[in-house]
């Protein structure tokens, strides 16, 4: 039996991902509330009011994180919640206020008002990759999938905080769904690559672009990433929602590529961008088995389509 479209909720709704994602919604018919930090700042969430069916079916609801009980009015009478929000990881923070805090007590203080909501029948949260990868005892020649999960201990010590905010989060939703009966099901994408609907470039967009324009971006640097197209990741939410046999948890990853052949790749397919040039890092030598997901019947795009989209967006906004 399948889930009910009606009513469904997204966090950080105004968000890349996110965005992205409430725009495929609206298109398939569902009723949507985002939440946001502002509701009245549209150089925030312009981009969203502007979309197909948005007056029709989109809300926007003031939320924060970190309030307890501040998600229950976007949730009231909701089928489902998709739980995209996220801290970014930038330099200077404070870690455990600024990461680590918000990303775990974030995401069970959505779980809680889950629980308080009988209406709402599935919870799909946005975990990555980097929940998976961040482990140093593993067979190279097996592929990474949905049981491994990246080493707390080892991400403490090399301070990758984003994959430590990532693992803390999701082992921590797993934990209090199956403590409270909720249906829980999680997607780890990679790095995630396409057009960008924000006026405003996120962490993620501005690293690529970055890249595009002949700089090294911090987050593209450690030798070898996975790459998925921003369509297939908020496709891969719609689909683990809406189909009742998706359980657990879903790697979401189109192509793994090392820096210096994602470098190549880009500099003969877009010879008029000056490419960042990177070195042979080392980087422990893993692939990610998909087969989940893909047993599903979904399909990736190729790393031609998701670097193609993005660079015709960058230009249409006149980043490029």
């Amino acid at each position: 039996m399948e889930l009910p479209k009606g009513k469904v909720c997204v966090t950080g709704a105004s968000g890349y991902l996110a965005s992205w994602l409430v725009k495929k919604l609206l298109l398939l018919g569902y009723n949507v509330i985002g939440t946001v930090r502002d509701p009245g700042n549209y150089k925030k969430v312009g981009h969203l009011l502007e979309l197909e069916s948005a007056k029709e079916r989109l809300q926007l609801v003031k939320a924060d994180l970190l309030e307890e009980g501040s998600f229950d009015q976007a949730f009231d009478g909701c089928h489902g919640v998709f739980h995209v929000a996220s801290p970014i990881v930038v330099a200077d923070l404070d870690l455990k206020t600024e990461i680590l805090d918000p990303a775990v007590n974030g995401t069970l203080n959505v779980l809680r008002c889950c629980k308080r909501n009988p209406s709402i029948k599935r919870v799909v949260l946005t975990s990555s990759t980097a929940a998976v990868r961040a482990r140093d005892d593993f067979d190279p020649s097996i592929p990474l999938d949905e049981s491994s999960w990246s080493s707390v201990q080892l991400c403490q010590k090399l301070k990758v905080w984003y994959a430590l905010s990532k693992t803390l989060a999701e082992r921590a939703a797993w934990k209090f769904a199956e403590e409270n009966g909720i249906d829980l099901v999680t997607v780890l994408p990679s790095f995630i690559i396409g057009p960008s609907l924000p006026r405003d470039l996120s962490a993620t967009a501005s690293n690529v672009l970055a890249l595009l324009k002949g700089d090294s971006p911090i987050s593209l640097r450690d030798g070898r990433m996975g790459y998925v197209h921003i369509d297939d990741v908020a496709c891969c939410h719609v689909l683990v929602y809406e189909d009742a046999k998706a359980k657990g948890r879903y790697l979401c990853s189109s192509t793994i590529l090392e820096n210096y052949e994602l470098t190549s790749f880009l500099k003969e397919r877009y010879p008029n961008l000056t490419i960042s040039s990177f070195g042979k890092h080392p980087r422990p030598y893993y692939e990610l088995n998909t087969f989940k997901l893909e047993n599903l019947g979904f399909t990736f795009r190729s790393i031609e389509e998701m670097f193609d989209d993005c660079v015709e967006s960058l230009k249409e906004q006149g980043y490029l």
